[in-house]
């Protein structure tokens, strides 16, 4: 099996360390392609109106000047164009990427342009608490990873869908279990704005959310990284909402 690893965080992050590890439990034929640098947050963006630049850095391992979606069509069209990867594994993300976050996250974005190129694809992220980016448990994802993902594969990924896998913020003797869960749902009027000044006295900002207790929904990601469980998510490229689709059908009929 071959298998293309890649990311949202750079070619230099942590947890691809720790995804490529998860690998190579699985293969001995791994190839990276990741960004030069941190692309958190840029969800499905392309790079259309700049070029591509590659770097390699060692045997089958690649940096791209470029978004993670870039990543992988570089990887599958012209990396690997001879012979294409098997199998697509995204991240391991620096923080969880569930709820809302599926829609912004790059590393779901990466798994998602796998999976519009027909390869199988997975996206991996590792939960983190008050302890910061610092106290990262990486252990957590490099120890279930490898017999999460042989699972996911044993059972099969239908065409269009794409995986989209939480780790807890716990030690791997913590977890309990695993969760097949749907995506959750965060209250948004926790989402605020942290104005701030510089030293100059100019105004800039952030985007923050405000603690503050909140009851995560039964049999959501969400709930599932709350109760130390690895939470797993199949998502559906196709957004369409059929019962919506049925509905202004008939309203639009002459």
């Amino acid at each position: 099996m071959r298998v293309l690893v890649t990311n949202d965080d750079g070619i230099h992050a942590p947890g691809l360390e720790t995804l490529e590890g998860i690998a190579r439990s699985l293969s001995d034929d791994v190839w990276v392609v990741a960004p030069e640098s941190d692309q958190s947050g840029v969800s499905h963006s392309l790079s259309l109106n700049d070029p591509l630049r590659l770097r390699q850095i060692s045997e089958k391992r690649f940096a791209v000047k470029g978004t993670p979606s870039d990543c992988v069509i570089m990887g599958v069209r012209h990396i690997l164009k001879d012979h294409g990867p098997d199998l697509v594994l995204s991240g391991v993300n620096r923080g969880q990427n569930v709820a809302e976050d599926v829609t912004y996250s790059g590393t779901i974005a990466a798994a998602m342009e796998g999976t519009i190129l027909n390869v199988r694809s997975i996206a991996m992220s590792q939960a983190y608490g008050a302890g910061g980016r610092g106290a990262i448990k990486w252990d957590c994802a490099a120890a279930h990873g490898p017999g999460v993902v042989k699972k996911i594969l044993e059972t099969g990924i239908e065409p269009g869908i794409v995986i989209n896998v939480n780790f807890p913020d716990c030690e791997p003797e913590e977890v309990v279990g695993t969760a097949i869960a749907a995506q959750g749902q965060r209250n948004q009027a926790l989402l605020a704005i942290d104005a701030r000044q510089d030293g100059r006295g100019n105004p800039y900002f952030w985007l923050a959310f405000a603690k503050a207790r909140f009851e995560p929904g039964h049999g959501t990601d969400l709930k599932a990284i709350a109760e130390n469980r690895i939470s797993v998510t199949p998502l559906r490229l196709d957004l369409t909402d059929e019962p919506t689709l049925t509905r202004f059908a008939l309203a639009f009929e002459d």
